[in-house]
């Protein structure tokens, strides 16, 4: 462990290296596409050697497919690739040989050809597959367009507070199956004592486009209210504060959010659609529109959008949300629709301007995942105030 050590500290610093050594033509981009690719390419075949410990039952279904066997045939022919480029161009090697030594690592273990090594031992998994899946997909949708309109251009993909937002990603990634199951159990408690099978049935059958929009709305209602509560409610906001402790936004930044409050939030926002019937396409539909939403409010996107911004929640809207600034407190609740704070007294979006930073005046909660986890539970942070900035 400890012999492993420099090397991590070589790629952290390789990584997170001075814009003149990040430079096009430097190898320092392939060397992160080689690195990222390898090691995603080696969880994945992890996944497939011990489907039933690290893969999601719907990934699970797709491993005999032959694309998704293409698809990871290419990651591995990729990390080679952009690796070996690294090797050529870059004077330090550390990156194009972790991304090589990965994909070499995943290819002696099978590669996109690699099976089950033994039955499925119990029910119970973890998300690994999810993990890289979540990473790739919204890291390659949002790193190059963050790149091409940031807010803030200085600020690098690789910023700092990176490796715990990562973190973030892994934990609510690999407990997919606890989430899962503790965010649904109150919609379905209620199902249980109330079937409401009639009103069920007509909501059921609406137009596909009248249930999204639906979806959004209630969701929307049951989520500011939540939200502001996690703000005003001292003893919630200890857990909320985890949120508000990003210095940096980007796709990363959201994240970043106490265990609890992932449960607390999810497992009230859910029960609109759940219990009242809509369809599992409306439903699914939601769920990956949030998702990409979510991340898209938090991204380093310098974009205005000022005819959108009046009616659909925009990254200026909710970085006010999160800036440090005294008018930013308890402000810009709504994850969809910014009617919601108007109604109730909560907007605040000045013309063409942004936050000056992000975080919480004199940045009380401490950095690193289990500290933060332990954060809402240690008895001097009683007496932290209930609000989203200074």
């Amino acid at each position: 462990m400890n012999a492993s050590h420099p090397v991590r500290q070589k790629i952290r610093a390789e990584l997170e290296a001075p814009s003149a050594l990040r430079r096009f033509g430097s190898g320092w981009i392939s060397g992160v596409l080689g690195l990222v690719l390898g090691v995603a390419g080696l969880l994945l075949v992890l996944s497939l050697r011990a489907p039933g410990s690290f893969s999601m039952p719907e990934i699970r279904a797709l491993h005999p497919q032959v694309w998704f066997r293409l698809v990871l045939h290419g990651i591995l022919l990729a990390a080679f690739a952009c690796s070996a480029l690294s090797l050529a161009l870059r004077r330090d090697r550390t990156l194009g040989t972790a991304g090589l030594l990965s994909a070499l690592s995943s290819a002696l273990l099978g590669g996109s050809s690699a099976s089950a090594l033994a039955p499925d031992p119990t029910p119970f998994f973890l998300g690994l597959d999810f993990f890289v899946l979540n990473v790739l997909f919204t890291g390659f949708l949002f790193i190059p367009v963050e790149r091409l309109f940031p807010k803030n251009a200085e600020q690098a993909v690789f910023r700092e507070e990176w490796r715990e937002d990562l973190f973030y990603y892994l934990v609510s990634s690999l407990l997919v199956q606890v989430l899962t199951f503790l965010t649904f159990a109150p919609a379905k408690s209620i199902l249980a004592f109330a079937p409401l099978t009639g009103l069920r049935a007509w909501i059921g059958a609406l137009p596909f486009i009248v249930q999204f929009v639906a979806i959004m709305f209630l969701t929307d209602v049951v989520q500011y209210w939540v939200h502001r509560a996690f703000h005003r409610v001292p003893w919630l906001w200890r857990f909320h504060a985890v949120h508000h402790s990003a210095k940096s936004m980007d796709w990363m930044a959201g994240a970043r959010m106490h265990f609890l409050e992932i449960l607390a939030l999810r497992s009230t926002t859910v029960i609109p659609m759940f219990v009242l019937g809509f369809s599992a396409a409306a439903m699914n539909s939601y769920i990956l529109l949030v998702y990409v939403y979510s991340t898209f409010v938090h991204a380093n996107l310098g974009w205005s959008l000022p005819v959108l911004e009046k009616f659909l929640v925009t990254p200026r809207f909710h970085h006010w949300h999160h800036g440090i600034e005294r008018e930013a407190i308890d402000v810009n609740f709504a994850i969809h629709f910014p009617l919601l704070d108007r109604l109730f007294g909560t907007h605040y979006l000045p013309a063409e301007k942004w936050p000056s930073g992000y975080g919480i005046d004199g940045h009380p909660v401490p950095s690193g995942y289990v500290e933060q986890l332990k954060y809402p539970f240690r008895r001097a942070d009683e007496k932290s105030p209930p609000t989203g900035s200074p």
